[in-house]
């Protein structure tokens, strides 16, 4: 039925109410599988950082670390919250993504990138050691720009405080990305390499735009992101070439149209919307996820220690609710051309992020949704489970987010 749904479609997004659910990383992983294997599908790009699943994708294309296995790797990300891809559901897909294409010739191979913009520091480090290998010329500009930021110790927070009195790195930014991008075809020794290179000087540059953004009162920070995982999802479109398509996993927030959300509201914007705007509805696929209760992974603060936390039951008149209501079962609904009337009311649909707090949630973990128009189907889970993290004890991370 949902493959029907899909059909023809290039690019498929799936979604997650919350960043630590059980049934959310399976549920994905089987449909990603089978987008795969029966239709074609190059790549997994997610909601995570470049560097980070920049070493996946190496894994399972087999370009490198061939000594470890997927959790000995999953077990160097060490930036918070760790269990968003350090986890058993992420090791068991690594595995068959790696298996599945070593039957597949090195064009074919399909891939896993990460689409967020947060990895400033890791980015430039990555690029710092590339280019003292490959290109010393440019590691000179890249060193220059490292330097603008020594002073703020990798915090993001004092580098965007330090935008209050007028300093900025943006510059040696800039000019370190156009010296890559012109010096990109010597990057050739890997088949990804300018791919890299490039995306991690933009990821800096983009980043030290959202941290300079990150003071202000309004949600710019938050279009700055979205805007930069859709640029980054075309470029590895144009990198894959003509007719290749993608997998996206991302929040709910993120996947789901914002038109018909309050974000529209408050001027936010986010990839599920520019890709129907860019791509046509046609091809693109929007698939929200949804639970009434059960138990996730998150923090109670930017930080802290990951917890099993407990989720209530949907509030009253909540989407969640309502299918509860109908039947606790686990079902999948397809919203036609038409719409379905059962849906096209606004009504509260549950979002959990990664700070969370079960005792308070009603008071801000609910969106105003008209379900029928946000996606194109909709995954409902009665009771789900926490994921299963490899890390307990992640470090501390201090960059913000919004709503995820």
């Amino acid at each position: 039925m949902l493959l029907e749904r899909i059909g023809d479609a290039k690019y498929v997004f799936l979604g997650e109410a919350s960043h630590g659910t059980h049934e959310f990383y399976t549920w994905r992983t089987a449909i990603s599988k089978r987008l795969i294997k029966e239709k074609g599908f190059n790549f997994i790009a997610v909601e995570g950082d470049w560097p980070d699943c920049y070493q996946i994708n190496r894994y399972i294309k087999d370009y490198g670390n061939h000594e470890k296995k997927s959790i000995e790797l999953l077990h160097t990300f060490k930036r918070w919250p760790t269990w968003m891809w350090a986890n058993w559901e992420i090791s068991s897909l690594m595995d068959w993504l790696k298996e599945h294409n070593t039957q597949l010739s090195k064009e074919k191979k399909v891939g896993f990138y990460g689409l967020d913009i947060y990895s400033l520091w890791e980015s430039m480090e990555s690029i710092m050691s590339y280019l003292e290998v490959h290109d010393p010329e440019t590691s000179v500009l890249a060193k220059k720009a490292l330097e603008c930021f020594d002073p703020y110790n990798k915090d993001e927070f004092r580098y965007a405080r330090a935008q209050l009195s007028g300093k900025s790195c943006l510059q040696p930014l800039a000019q370190l990305l156009a010296e890559i991008r012109k010096k990109a075809p010597q990057y050739n020794h890997d088949s990804e390499a300018s791919l890299s290179a490039e995306q991690n000087a933009v990821i800096a540059l983009n980043a030290e735009k959202y941290y300079s953004n990150m003071m202000s009162l309004d949600d710019n920070t938050w279009n700055i992101r979205d805007k930069h995982m859709m640029e980054t999802l075309n470029r590895l479109l144009n990198f894959h070439g003509i007719g290749s398509k993608a997998i996206v996993w991302a929040h709910n927030t993120h996947i789901g149209d914002a038109r018909y959300t309050d974000m529209k509201d408050a001027g936010m914007f986010n990839i599920g919307q520019l890709a129907r705007e860019e791509k046509g509805r046609n091809d693109v696929v929007l698939i929200g996820f949804g639970t009434h209760s059960g138990k996730v992974i998150a923090g109670r603060s930017w930080g802290a220690p990951m917890e099993v936390m407990h989720v209530p039951s949907a509030l009253k008149g909540s989407i969640e609710s309502i299918l509860h209501n109908i039947s606790p079962q686990n079902r999948i609904i397809i919203f036609d051309e038409e719409g379905n009337s059962k849906y096209k009311d606004i009504v509260p649909h549950r979002a959990i992020g990664v700070v969370y707090n079960p005792e308070i949630e009603k008071r801000g973990n609910y969106v105003p949704t008209k379900l029928n128009d946000r996606y194109d189907a909709f995954i409902y889970i009665d009771r789900s489970t926490a994921v299963h993290p490899l890390h307990l004890h992640p470090d501390r991370y201090s960059a913000q987010s919004s709503i995820t």
